[in-house]
């Protein structure tokens, strides 16, 4: 009828509005849709935008939806007009068919319709008028019917940076080439954030226009087949581009000029290739060596402001072998398809192909021009995976050999077995990467982490062994913390001297217990000291707390007494404290049987003498404690002494050193 207005049916989807839509529709018309998809299917239908006068209670203007054709359809719901369909309502129908009728009379305003339908199994349908900024999820899924080209609506930005929300986002899908006006399809959206600046760009019949600055953009989630084939950066070598003719000509400098096909490339400095007529016979052929996947082309005019040459529109032929052409036409239509080429000399245009070509030999064939056809090209695609499938093929026929034996006559002979020799082929899967280099990376990094445990373990045990004031492990021994009291310090700059005991003197010795787990060094008199001093290295009395500010050790007013402790080094002194010296040559030998010399390092040359002082020395170490002295007193019987000798060495003085009182 003539209220008919842009209509596009698909197989599976399609679009169709009012008359004059957005704008008023007119008065007194009429116009029915029929829908049909294939059988067994049926049909969801949704409205955009739907605004008819409500002027006498839907009885002039109105819109009637049926399920079926003909006089054997039933309506669906009842008349509708005003507001009464919003976007948000699905009908659907009861079978594969439908038939939509509207009718409008006498009104003022009203902008009419715009209807989406699909089949059921697109749940995720929405309307050509559907924008960005209406879903709210970061990232979501919907279907857009075919015929989402329309004159009205518009979109701002392109690929790959994005485009801005207030985009249609079936027409911004059609021109970033994620689905096909004619056929609709699936889009996979993702928001992020937006920029400051929508440049416009040219692409699938569709012209972006520039837009402001945006809180939020989306882009399209594509399966990656739409990288450069190799005319830009030159890997299609000049041998496999050819053209029906060359521009050739002499300018008014007298410099020859040709502009050759192998120029055809995008983006490259200097003219382009250029026909010599100007006819529909010319066209540019590109070899890609090898059948492979072109999803789009992007063209330019001559890019030189002084030659404003470019092709305006062209059509695409295809072949597998470069003698049997195929010209890429409409879906699901016999027409060919005519691309929109430039419209200046410099602007990129991209056209893709829904659904891509696969093919060896890419040829364009200019259809509209202006001035002279001259061009630069871009093919758009991947390398396309053949998978072959193995053919089997039937077994020779199994002919027996004859035998010339003759059978034996009380036996038959069995039927020859005849087995089957089919191969069956050999097809190798991939073993998945993963598989392999995931258990190699655990392994590793596993014996890394053990590696440097190790590692740590092993300085920090080093560390303690080789410490400043430590012992070695082996030096750790309680019998060896004991038995090293016995042993004087040994210094390497003085010559030691043997100093002689005789064992019946020892043995006459009041025999005292060596402290076996003693930590400290044993002080040689008991009770010299009641506390210990700030610096003393010898171990607290039991059941004392160790005093730092009771007595001063090396001013005790008993001079007569030598100190528990041993004396400090002096500033240029030796390495080792100065131990205490008792001379016990000033006793009788008979009496304790003790010997002349001490273990213990003289002040000087010679030793102090303890004239009367023994008996107060020994009474002192009696009254502190019994179970501490300096060494270990051997067992002997009390009797006459025998002439063996213990030999101890000890380190001598050196000459002239002054020891502090």
């Amino acid at each position: 009828g003539d209220g008919c207005g842009y209509t596009l049916f698909g197989q599976e989807s399609g679009t169709f509005t009012s008359k004059n839509y957005p704008n008023t529709y007119p008065n007194s018309t009429v116009c029915e849709w029929k829908i049909q998809v294939k059988s067994g299917e049926r049909i969801l239908l949704k409205f955009g935008d739907f605004d008819i006068e409500d002027v006498d209670s839907c009885h002039s203007s109105y819109l009637r939806i049926y399920d079926g054709f003909g006089a054997a359809r039933t309506e669906l719901g009842t008349k509708y007009c005003g507001l009464a369909l919003r976007p948000e309502d699905v009908i659907e129908s009861k079978s594969h068919e439908v038939t939509v009728l509207f009718m409008s009379g006498t009104h003022i305003s009203g902008r009419g319709f715009l209807a989406s339908y699909a089949t059921t199994d697109k749940t995720d349908l929405i309307t050509c008028l559907d924008k960005a900024s209406r879903f709210s999820q970061p990232e979501y899924r919907k279907y857009c019917p075919a015929g989402c080209l329309t004159p009205f609506g518009e979109i701002s930005g392109t690929i790959p940076l994005g485009y801005r929300d207030s985009s249609l986002l079936c027409m911004a899908g059609i021109h970033a080439g994620v689905v096909s006006n004619a056929l609709g399809g699936p889009i996979s959206v993702v928001i992020s954030n937006g920029i400051a600046y929508y440049d416009t760009a040219q692409a699938n019949n569709i012209t972006s226009k520039v837009g402001p600055l945006s809180a939020t953009l989306f882009t399209f989630k594509t399966t990656g087949c739409y990288g450069t084939l190799g005319m830009e950066y030159g890997a299609i070598p000049e041998s496999q581009i050819s053209s029906s003719s060359v521009l050739e000509w002499t300018d008014h400098t007298g410099q020859y000029n040709v502009w050759k096909a192998d120029r055809a490339r995008l983006k490259k400095p200097g003219p382009p290739w250029a026909a010599s007529f100007a006819d529909e016979h010319q066209w540019l052929q590109i070899d890609l060596n090898k059948p492979t996947k072109v999803t789009g082309i992007i063209t330019t005019g001559s890019t030189i402001s002084m030659y404003n040459y470019y092709v305006s529109s062209y059509k695409i032929e295809h072949s597998e072998d470069g003698l049997r052409w195929t010209i890429y036409k409409d879906p699901n239509t016999d027409r060919d398809k005519i691309f929109q080429g430039n419209s200046d000399y410099h602007q990129e245009v991209r056209n893709n192909f829904i659904p891509p070509i696969v093919a060896r030999f890419v040829k364009i064939r200019p259809t509209s021009w202006h001035q002279k056809i001259a061009t630069k090209v871009e093919l758009l695609g991947c390398q396309h995976n053949i998978h072959v499938i193995p053919k089997l093929t039937a077994p020779p026929a199994f002919v027996p050999r004859a035998k010339h034996y003759p059978p034996p006559v009380d036996k038959t002979t069995p039927p020859p077995e005849i087995k089957n020799t089919t191969v069956t082929p050999n097809i190798t899967k991939d073993v998945p990467l993963a598989a392999i280099l995931v258990p190699a990376l655990v392994m590793v990094c596993t014996s890394v982490v053990l590696l440097l445990v190790c590692a740590w373990h092993w300085r920090n045990r080093k560390k303690k062994s080789e410490g400043t004031y430590d012992l070695p492990y082996w030096d750790r021994a309680g019998w060896w913390k004991g038995m090293k009291q016995f042993l004087p310090a040994k210094s390497a700059e003085h010559e030691e001297t043997p100093v002689r005991y005789s064992s019946c003197e020892v043995s006459r010795l009041r025999p005292r217990e060596v402290a076996m787990s003693a930590e400290y060094a044993q002080p040689l008199v008991g009770g010299a000291v009641g506390t210990l001093h700030q610096r003393s290295t010898f171990k607290p009395e039991e059941g004392k707390e160790p005093g730092y500010a009771d007595l001063d050790s090396y001013n005790s007013p008993d001079q007569d007494i030598y100190h528990a402790y041993a004396e400090p080094l002096p500033t240029s002194g030796p390495e080792y404290a100065t131990p205490i010296v008792m001379d016990m040559s000033g006793h009788p030998a008979g009496t304790m049987c003790l010997p002349s010399t001490s273990t213990f390092k003289a002040a000087g040359s010679q030793g102090p003498t303890l004239v009367g002082t023994y008996n107060k020395l020994l009474s002192r170490t009696d009254s502190s404690s019994s179970t501490q002295v300096l060494y270990d007193t051997p067992k002997v019987t009390p009797g006459a002494c025998p002439v063996e000798e213990m030999v101890y060495q000890v380190p001598q003085p050196t000459a002239n050193k002054d020891v502090p009182p």
